[in-house]
C-alpha cells in the first residue's frame, strides 16, 4: 500500500531519507519476526499441501499418472515430483 512519507514519519528522519532517495518510490520490507512465508496468509500452502496429499494417497491406491494428470490438471513431471516428494517424506 502506498503511503505518503510526510504524513507519516518526523520531520528529521524524512530529511534523512531524502538524502539517499529524493522523490522517488522506495519499498521498506517487513521486519523478519512480522514475515510469513509463501502461501501462509492466504491459505495457499495449506490448499496445495492438502491437494498433494491426495494426489499421493490416490496414487498408492492404485491409480497411475495419467489418471492423476487428468484428475488434477497437472503434467506428468509435477505428479511424478509431488509422489515422490510426498514418498520421502513420508518414509521418515
Amino acid at each position: 500500500m502506498y503511503r505518503n512519507a510526510e504524513e507519516i514519519l518526523p520531520d528529521h528522519l524524512l530529511r534523512e531519507i531524502q538524502k539517499y532517495i529524493d522523490g522517488q518510490e522506495i519499498y521498506i520490507p517487513k521486519r523478519s519476526e512480522t514475515r510469513v512465508g509463501w502461501g501462509e496468509s492466504n491459505g495457499t500452502r495449506a490448499f496445495l499441501a492438502e491437494r498433494n496429499w491426495t494426489i499421493f494417497r490416490t496414487y498408492q491406491d492404485g491409480a497411475n499418472i495419467d489418471q492423476l494428470m487428468s484428475m488434477f490438471h497437472l503434467s506428468y513431471d509435477s505428479i511424478r515430483k509431488i509422489v515422490q516428494k510426498t514418498r520421502r517424506e513420508t518414509a521418515i
